[in-house]
This record gives structure tokens, C-alpha cells and sequence, in this order.
């Protein structure tokens, strides 16, 4: 991502209304995004969109209907609809392209756009630097289409039922949900629909949360960021199982009968477990990123399996599972990628499949994951002026040196730059909770002093 100046790991993502996230970017992305993908051939093309609920996707979504129209490609407007479902409508309703309008987790003051490509995939590295080039260059000006060839734009109501009835079909058929108390969480974002209409028609007894988005409650104390209140609700109303998405639906952290937190990390042990046991699972690894725990490592070991491990992000995730012949992989917080069923991290495909697990065990999740094995880790934020290399910090570097070698072999040091916020992250991991916290903050204390951060 070294040449790139728009694009992170998941888009581009910013303040709503203060650049890059302007209603004038978006238009120009817009452009040339459609003047990439309209030369697969043909004489119409056309580009879908969707959106989470946050208030300022109104202003991104008119300016990138009006930017992609003036290239001559034709629009399809779905609304509110989870970034996994766009992903699938894509490739379903044969667009060109999907563009997505949303900041996931973060709060509904930030905005991002991400695009798709025809298949469903999210956009290599280089296809992203080709859009920034296009809009750099001001070439766009000069390639727009004469009058009698704009594009048109048209709503399309039927994709929330399209997808829905994707989900459905992830889900085993001789199997049903009947009788399981659910409590989902939908962070006020985009899967408020069709999250509850899913497991509903599945016979599942779902007691929705979060489910009344007005354009500023997205991830608002609720959701997969603050997994809390689904613990609670759990509790309280003696449920089965809590899920937890987040804004645009691409992640899930699920919590058990007992109110117990069950990340990423846990569902892909338990996938793992699962699909060799039906020989569905291929390569004979699972794809995690470098913030993955020790305990996965371990959990899929003992399967006979390897973990492959990326850079953070759902997007070098699915990248390594293409290029190895991987079917299941995914992230801590919740990002599971099934690709026998979908292109990207999609949260109600990775609850149902773990639904699915449990009732074919006939067991509870706390008894599922009692044996998956879990290290202390200690994540501590540090919001910085500049992302300079983290190499050319001689102090840092000490600091870290001098952890590494107390820990002995028995822990993990990594320290990596945001790709959507100005922050750092510093995570260890190790054997002793206490002294990985007194780690973490000692690492975390000398990169404020290097690069003049705060907390």
C-alpha cells in the first residue's frame, strides 16, 4: 500500500464531510470506477450500490450515482444491505461492479467506500492505485459521456429478499433452529432487516436488539464493538446463544448460554473442527492475520492442520486463501470467511454455520469451545501525528527487544499501524496476563515519546 494516498486496508475511509470523504471525492471515485470496469465490453454497464445507516451515506450515495452516470454506466440503488450482501448481489444481478458505503465498526461520524469487482471479490492493490491514478491525472473530465449516453439510476426493492434467501441456503436443510433462544444484536446498522427475517424463517425464537437505526446509532453502544449488552441480554432473558454484528454485517462475535464472549478466533477453531470432521475443509490449513492468539495455532494442530497467517485484514485473508487453496479462514474480531459460500467476511453466514455445528452436536457453545485453549493478550491504542516506519525507531526497537528477550520463546510482540484510523497498535501476548499488560504499556509509553502520541 506504499503509493497509495486514498485507499487503506478496506477502501477509503475517513471523517464524513472533510477529505478524502467528501461528497466531490466520492463523485470522482465514481467516475473512475466506472471507467475501469466498462471496458469488460458490452454496450450498457451498469454499477450496484449499497449502504450501512449512517446519516452522511445519503450525500455518498447521490454523488456516486451522479459520478458513475457520467461515465455512461447505469446504477442500481439497493439501500441498507450488509457489505457481505453486496458482495453476493454483485455477482449475483451481473453488475459490472458493486461500490458499498460504509465505515463498519467505527462510529457514524466516519464513512467509507469499498468496491467489488463483477465476480464479488473486493479490489487487488493494484486495481485501487489504477482508480487513484485515474483521479490524480484529471483525465476523468475529458472521458465523460455525451449527453444522449449518460447512465441511468434506478432503485432496486427485492435485494434484501435476494440475499436473504442466499443466507438461507448457506444453512443445512435438514436441519432447523427451532427451539433456540437467539438474542441478535444488528448495531442499528445495516443487516436491522434482513439479520431477524433470516433467523426467524429459520424457526429460531429471536429476540432483535439494536434494530432502529436513525442515521446516528450505528455501533452505538451496541453491536460487535460493545458485545456487552448482547451479554447481558443473554443472561437476562436465559437465551441459547447471542450474536453480535457489526454496522455493515461483515463481522460477528458470538456470546454463549452462559454470557461468555466467543470471538473470531474460537469460531474458526470450531469451523476448523467442524468441516474436518464432513471433509469439507481444504489445503489442509486455516488463514488467520498476525493478530490471531496462540490458541487457534494450537487448536487447528491438533486437527493435523497449519494456520497461515497475513497482514490484518479480511481482504489479505481471502488473498492468501485464493492463492493457497484454502476454504476457511478469517480475524479475531469476528471477520470468518467461508468461501464455499462467499466472497468476503460475512457475519450471519458465519452464526449460521456455527449454529449449524451446535446442532448437529447437540451440544451448548460453552461446551463446544471449553477446550480451545486461549493466551492472555493485551492490545493497547496509541494515536499518532505520523505513521513513520516503525524500523527507523531505534528506542522503540530497544523496547521491544528488551520484551521479547524476557519473554523467552514464550510470547509474541507486534506492533502495526491502523489502515482506516491515525493510531498504532501494540499486542503482546503471553503466558502471564499481569506482566503482558505491564508489557504492552512499557512498548506502548516509548511509542508516544517517539512519535508524540497520546492514549
Amino acid at each position: 500500500m506504499a503509493g497509495r494516498k486514498l485507499f487503506g486496508t478496506d477502501g477509503v475511509r475517513g471523517r464524513a464531510n472533510v477529505e478524502p470523504m467528501t461528497a466531490e471525492m466520492a463523485l470522482a471515485l465514481g467516475q473512475a470506477v466506472s471507467q475501469i470496469f466498462r471496458r469488460r465490453g458490452g454496450d450498457r454497464h451498469r454499477i450496484i450500490i449499497g449502504k450501512d445507516t449512517r446519516l452522511s451515506g445519503y450525500m455518498f450515495e447521490n454523488a456516486l450515482v451522479a459520478g458513475i452516470c457520467s461515465m455512461g454506466v447505469d446504477v442500481l440503488q439497493v439501500g441498507p444491505i450488509p457489505t457481505p450482501g453486496m458482495a453476493f448481489l454483485t455477482a449475483d444481478m451481473r453488475c459490472d461492479a458493486g461500490v458499498m458505503i460504509s465505515a463498519s465498526h467505527n462510529p457514524y461520524q466516519d464513512n467509507g467506500i469499498k468496491f467489488f469487482s463483477h465476480d464479488g471479490w473486493k479490489l487487488p492493490d493494484e486495481i485501487e492505485e489504477r482508480i487513484e491514478e485515474l483521479i490524480e491525472s484529471g483525465a476523468l473530465a475529458s472521458l465523460r459521456a455525451p449527453a444522449d449516453q449518460v447512465g441511468r439510476a434506478q432503485r432496486i426493492d427485492d435485494a434484501a429478499g435476494r440475499y436473504v434467501v442466499f443466507l438461507k441456503k448457506t444453512f443445512p436443510r435438514e436441519l432447523t433452529l427451532e427451539g433456540l433462544r437467539i438474542v441478535l444484536d444488528c448495531a442499528n446498522g445495516a443487516a436491522y432487516k434482513v439479520g431477524p427475517t433470516v433467523l426467524s424463517e429459520l424457526d429460531a425464537e429471536v429476540f432483535a436488539i439494536s434494530v432502529s437505526p436513525n442515521g446516528r446509532n450505528i455501533n452505538e453502544d451496541c453491536g460487535a464493538v460493545t458485545p456487552e449488552t448482547v451479554q447481558r441480554k443473554v443472561k437476562e432473558l436465559r437465551a441459547d446463544v447471542g450474536i453480535a454484528l457489526d454496522g455493515d454485517a461483515d463481522r460477528c462475535v458470538l456470546v454463549d448460554e452462559r454470557g461468555q464472549i466467543v470471538d473470531g478466533d474460537a469460531v474458526l477453531a470450531l469451523a476448523a473442527r467442524d468441516m474436518v470432521e464432513r471433509g469439507t475443509l481444504r489445503g489442509g490449513a486455516v488463514v488467520a492475520t498476525v493478530m490471531s492468539n496462540l490458541g487457534l495455532e494450537r487448536a487447528v494442530a491438533k486437527l493435523g492442520l497449519s494456520l497461515v497467517r497475513t497482514a490484518v485484514g479480511d481482504r489479505y485473508v481471502v488473498e492468501a486463501m485464493r492463492a493457497g487453496g484454502y476454504n476457511l479462514g478469517g480475524e479475531q474480531s469476528g471477520h470468518v470467511v467461508f468461501l464455499d459460500h462467499n466472497t468476503t467476511g460475512d457475519g450471519l453466514v458465519t452464526a449460521l454455520q456455527t449454529l449449524a455445528y451446535m446442532r448437529r452436536k447437540g451440544q451448548p457453545l460453552s461446551k463446544l469451545v471449553a477446550d480451545i485453549e486461549r493466551f492472555p493478550q493485551v492490545l493497547v491504542n496509541v494515536r499518532v501525528a505520523e505513521k513513520r516506519p516503525l524500523e527507523g525507531l531505534p528506542s522503540l526497537q530497544a523496547a521491544i527487544e528488551k520484551v521479547e528477550k524476557a519473554m523467552n520463546g514464550r510470547g509474541r510482540v507486534l506492533i502495526r499501524y491502523s489502515g482506516t484510523e491515525p493510531k498504532a497498535r501494540v499486542m503482546v501476548e503471553g503466558e502471564d496476563e499481569a506482566r503482558v499488560r505491564e508489557y504492552a504499556e512499557t512498548i506502548a509509553a516509548e511509542l508516544r515519546r517517539a512519535l508524540g502520541g497520546e492514549a
